[in-house]
């Protein structure tokens, strides 16, 4: 039997530029896998759209008029948990990402990535993982490691404490590695590793990869790494 085609990825385009939106849309057509279902000019009319088009990724800009990108994932986040925001912008300044991530935004990239890195990071977000730009993953690394040392109060103080192994993947995932990354790193199985991320997410109360690096950062939950 001819192998299984993976399944198409319903992607909304939500930026206030629309020459912008008309060229992603142009690159992202190219895969047969992504499809581009509809576009919105801010957060609120993504919002309207949402229910109807049924998109799995959102790309969404952060500075647009009415309602900003921010605001706009903290609300799909909450009222449509099935739908992935993947933030694509100018802006690489901390506190935007910061808040952005905390919002519960799936990945974050900068508009002068490449096509082919822009298509991986929709597929990636659809499969429920997450996705960080270099340059924005260093920013996550940078800060958890700034606060490294109330790493072990921190974890004393979770109500389930995460074990040995569990914070060294964490560290790793801190990093942006994917699990086979990390699996090569520490001497594991994929899906040993697979299993220790769905107990970190679990004991953090994480909704992906990003959302447990945000929330290490807030509690002081540190790489052990530098």
């Amino acid at each position: 039997m001819p192998p299984a085609e993976p399944p198409t990825v319903r992607v909304l385009l939500v930026d206030d530029q629309s020459l912008f939106r008309e060229g992603l849309a142009t690159l992202l057509a190219v895969h047969e896998d992504l499809d581009v279902v509809g576009e919105a000019g801010d957060g609120e009319e993504a919002l309207r759209r949402i229910p109807a088009l049924a998109p799995d990724v959102v790309l969404m800009d952060l500075r647009m008029p009415r309602l900003g990108g921010v605001e706009a994932t903290r609300r799909i986040a909450a009222d449509h948990p099935g739908v992935r925001v993947l933030v694509l912008t100018t802006f690489d300044d901390d506190e935007s990402v910061f808040e952005a991530l905390r919002a519960g935004a799936a990945g974050y990239l900068l508009k002068d990535c490449s096509a082919a890195q822009l298509a991986e990071a929709v597929r990636v977000a659809a499969r429920g993982e997450s996705f960080l730009q270099p340059a924005v993953a260093s920013k996550v690394v940078a800060e958890l490691t700034r606060l490294s040392p109330h790493e072990s109060r921190a974890n004393r103080d979770l109500p389930e404490p995460l074990s040995e192994r569990e914070l060294e993947v964490l560290d790793e995932l801190a990093r942006g590695l994917a699990n086979r990354e990390i699996g090569e790193r520490l001497h594991l199985a994929e899906g040993t590793v697979k299993n220790y991320v769905s107990s970190i997410l679990s004991k953090l109360g994480a909704r992906d990869r990003t959302h447990a690096a945000v929330l290490a950062r807030e509690i002081g939950l540190l790489p052990r790494r530098p």
